[in-house]
């Protein structure tokens, strides 16, 4: 395997500024490593035929003595969410293949600003719709760490990608844990901003009130420095706020090497028991808590009731926003048409469509949700579901003012075998019961990897949690316990992963 795809982003940022390794050799690098390995991952659906251009572009700006951002040349992953005006943007949907955008993301369009070197565009979940990456139209993405495991979702390609040294950054979207969740089962870091941090303008919408676009990374570092590009006001975003975000990078640097630590309180919820969680993923929570111990921290036990009806109400909430965002896709504006024959209607041409164009678990949310918003329906469900929403931003607002921090397991298993749950939404749903939360209120949370569960030697992350707009503590406090963990373990968790090389496992 190239030494180049190995290094993290920020040192590969170093050495293309020393010119030492310039952006062509680390995008072919990375290119090679896909077409070494992605025929077994699946972790991209489209790659960038013109990344080597951007990459030159970068280099003759470099030679010139342009002044360039610090992570200008280092490829990037992008969740095939987000539009891109020169790569098909599909959501992971067949209602939308060979979808080209006239515009990019903001997040894309400021990346490209950065000098960042578009790779492809990774796998997902229909729609964002899922927890493992096998609803996509495209085929199902597979863990690095075992080809035959999930590797979360719906965010699973960008996760795979850089836990396989594909791409050193990638960019996801968390709608309720898809960016967190796959950062658990895949050894890597995932950061979903406070609500509003990071402009949602081109990413294509699921829970509009939910979804939020953020980093996916092998360092609390990296992701800090992907962070500092993409945040920060979009007046093209109705719900962007105006905040003057602090460096997230440097809030990482400060972790590594402070002492963030002493005095800091970590919150630990007393209603989710170490018995709702796998037995290696509880044991590696509670390790990681006596490390934050041993070194400063006070872990204080906190009440938040009504966490556990989070799961209920957001897949009330999610369906409800999802159907009236995938009304759409119609076979009249954009994307796939399917007539049937003979003398069809509109509405005709549009069922077809629609039937063909979803798969099963988007129809499956767009019934749930339509039913849930129809007359005589929506106080009971909607309108309940909303009322325990603000329940439980009532719960972190009490816990907050207990606590700096709240810490969970980030899912309550390692990554399970593809298949294993597809025909069983419930036990799917339930994989994303500490996540959701953060979604419901707003919050900012962040997975580092915190070990190898003892009982099936698989990843296993910990996920903090912090009030709105303090997303840089979480940057401290992750690469406070990411440097600890490192220094026990002589390395960082990705050297002890079973590598893929050359197609093979």
């Amino acid at each position: 395997m190239s030494d180049i795809i190995r290094l993290t982003a920020a040192e590969l940022a170093e050495k293309l500024s020393a010119g030492e390794v310039s952006s062509r050799e680390a995008t072919q690098a990375h290119l090679d490593r896909i077409a070494a390995v992605d025929g077994d991952l699946h972790a991209f659906l489209h790659v960038n035929d013109g990344a080597l251009a951007a990459a030159d572009a970068i280099d003759t700006a470099r030679a010139a003595g342009e002044q360039l951002h610090p992570l200008a040349g280092v490829p990037l992953a992008i969740k095939d969410v987000l539009v891109t005006t020169d790569q098909p943007t599909t959501s992971g949907s067949k209602i939308l293949e060979g979808y080209m955008s006239p515009y990019d993301a903001t997040v894309v369009a400021r990346s490209r600003a950065a000098g960042l070197v578009p790779l492809g565009k990774t796998n997902m979940d229909e729609f964002a719709m899922g927890s493992s990456t096998e609803h996509s139209a495209y085929g199902p993405t597979r863990n690095p760490w075992d080809l035959d495991r999930i590797p979360g979702g719906s965010g699973g390609g960008s996760a795979a990608a850089v836990a396989a040294f594909e791409a050193p950054l990638a960019l996801g979207s968390d709608t309720g844990g898809s960016i967190r969740q796959p950062a658990h089962v895949t050894g890597t870091v995932g950061v979903k901003p406070t609500y509003g941090g990071v402009s949602r303008y081109g990413a294509i919408a699921l829970a509009s009130s939910l979804d939020q676009v953020g980093p996916v990374t092998r360092t609390v570092l990296d992701s800090g420095l992907l962070h500092d590009v993409i945040a920060g006001h979009d007046p093209h975003d109705s719900t962007s706020l105006t905040d003057a975000w602090p460096s997230f990078a440097d809030a990482a640097r400060e972790g590594a090497r402070g002492d963030v630590l002493k005095g800091l309180k970590v919150g630990v919820i007393k209603e989710l028991p170490d018995s709702g969680f796998q037995p290696g993923v509880a044991a590696s929570f509670r390790a990681s808590l006596d490390l934050l111990e041993r070194n400063g921290a006070e872990v204080v036990e906190i009440s938040t009731p009504h966490f556990e009806y989070g799961v209920a109400a957001y897949y009330l909430i999610l369906p409800a926003e999802a159907s009236s965002n995938l009304a759409k896709f119609d076979s009249v504006r954009f994307g796939l048409r399917v007539t049937p024959d003979g003398n069809p209607t509109v509405e005709d041409v549009m069922s077809a469509t629609r039937d063909a164009g979803f798969g099963d678990e988007v129809k499956r949310r767009i019934i749930l949700g339509t039913y849930a918003l129809s007359a005589g329906y929506y106080d009971a469900y909607y309108g309940s579901a909303q009322k325990v929403r603000t329940l439980i931003q009532q719960d972190f607002d009490r816990a907050f003012a207990e606590v700096d921090v709240i810490a969970t397991p980030t899912a309550p298993t390692t990554a399970f075998k593809i298949g294993e749950r597809i025909d069983d939404p419930l036990q799917m749903y339930l994989n994303d019961v500490t996540t959701i939360p953060a979604n419901l209120a707003g919050v900012p949370g962040i997975s580092i990897p915190s070990g190898l569960a003892d009982d099936d030697g698989l990843p296993v992350g910990i996920q903090f949690l912090a009030p709105a707009r303090e997303d840089a503590r979480l940057y401290r406090v992750g690469a406070a316990l990411e440097t600890l963990l490192v220094d026990s373990w002589g390395a960082s968790l990705l050297t002890r992963a079973p590598q893929l090389a050359g197609g093979n496992r």
